[in-house]
């Protein structure tokens, strides 16, 4: 067992640095012939024309979740360490981006924001010949409403790494993997799935996610135990992302559960008669663990979130077979959708990998290749 335990220990450091959630920090955009603007909803737009040989196409790209808070900026321009802009530029495509209207849970606003968006750049640089709709993690879901929605603005999407099989479900995956850890480490994390107390917030990465990855390496056992429960993915090859799965799920619980529940109208998370399998003792487990009931007004706001499958354009849908945030269960769910509205716009490219929105440079090349061609 003590290898086992110095591998999950190794991991702590490695999480802590790189579980920073998508959109905590922002990043500063790359020095290209880009221009910032305001949107008529307030949101930031950053619009990006190659200075010679734009080949009249835009690629509009949504980005992914943005922690809680009142500061607007450009974030999640860097997926699977290739930087965005300077990729589609490279390749003679102008770009188009925006903060969103605001941070934390922001699909159905972000939605909105790409719609003036367009219009935006149609209004300062010139209509484009072709649209084609982008995004990554939530980023992901705003571009398949969009190409759900509103498909005479876009000509083809790309969704990377993102819950488009159904957003319940992945608000369901976040709150069972909290109860699942409260269940096997009670007492190292204040609160429930559904009450983070302000200081827990706030001295999350100081003080409580160090605890947290610190009582996994404590007792492995029950750290696969979790693993199995919760469905998480994880490589058994290096169980050192144990760590990495349970800081990157835990911290957006974390921080998104009190802004989740503030916009959609009550909490959005329930496990009533949720099954639990995969531990030494189910039984025991099913009737110890914590219960709890969502919203009926959560539940009613959450369809507006959802994806139909009602695909008109083409869709490429991007994922990792082992993404620990937003599990590749979504790619199955969602070619369901759109196999039952009898279309076949969709083009999914499982990546075998660990990781969230973990690809390489020709991975991506790849999606966008299929995308724009």
């Amino acid at each position: 067992m003590k290898p086992r335990v110095g591998r999950i220990v190794s991991g702590v450091v490695v999480a802590i640095a790189l579980l920073v959630p998508v959109g905590a920090v922002a990043q500063t955009p790359p020095p290209l012939p880009c221009a910032e603007a305001t949107l008529p909803s307030g949101a930031k737009s950053l619009i990006c024309v190659p200075p010679v040989g734009w080949n009249q196409q835009l690629v509009v790209y949504a980005p992914g979740y943005a922690a809680p808070g009142p500061l607007l900026s450009f974030h999640d321009l860097t997926l699977g360490g290739v930087n965005l802009p300077a990729l589609v530029l490279s390749q003679g495509y102008a770009f188009a981006t925006t903060s969103y209207r605001q941070n934390g849970l922001a699909i159905l606003e972000g939605a909105d924001d790409i719609r003036e968006l367009v219009t935006a750049f149609t209004v300062r640089v010139a209509p484009p010949l072709r649209t084609f709709m982008t995004g990554g993690s939530e980023g992901g879901l705003v571009a398949a409403l969009l190409l759900e929605q509103s498909p005479g603005m876009f000509s083809s999407g790309l969704a990377a790494c993102s819950p488009v099989g159904t957003f319940r479900g992945q608000v369901n995956y976040i709150g069972d993997f909290r109860v699942l850890f409260d269940y096997f480490f009670p007492e190292v994390i204040p609160g429930s799935a559904i009450d983070v107390p302000f200081y827990v917030v706030e001295d999350w990465f100081k003080t409580y996610l160090p605890a947290a990855l610190l009582a996994l390496a404590a007792n492995p056992t029950r750290a696969l135990e979790l693993m199995r429960t919760s469905g998480a993915a994880y490589d058994p090859a290096n169980l050192a992302t144990i760590g990495e799965t349970a800081a990157h799920v835990l911290t957006y619980n974390i921080i998104s559960t009190a802004d989740a529940a503030l916009k959609l109208g009550g909490n959005p998370y329930g496990n009533q008669f949720k099954l639990y399998l995969g531990s030494s003792n189910d039984l025991r487990l099913n009737l110890r663990v914590e219960r709890f009931a969502a919203s009926a007004a959560a539940v009613a706001e959450m369809k507006k979130y959802e994806t139909t499958g009602n695909l008109t354009r083409r869709l490429v849908t991007l994922h990792t077979t082992a993404d620990d945030l937003v599990p590749f269960v979504h790619e199955p769910l969602y070619l369901a959708k759109v196999f039952l509205t009898g279309h076949s716009g969709l083009v999914p490219l499982p990546v075998k990998r660990y990781g969230h929105c973990n690809f390489n440079a020709n991975e991506l090349l790849t999606a966008f290749a299929l995308t724009v061609q």
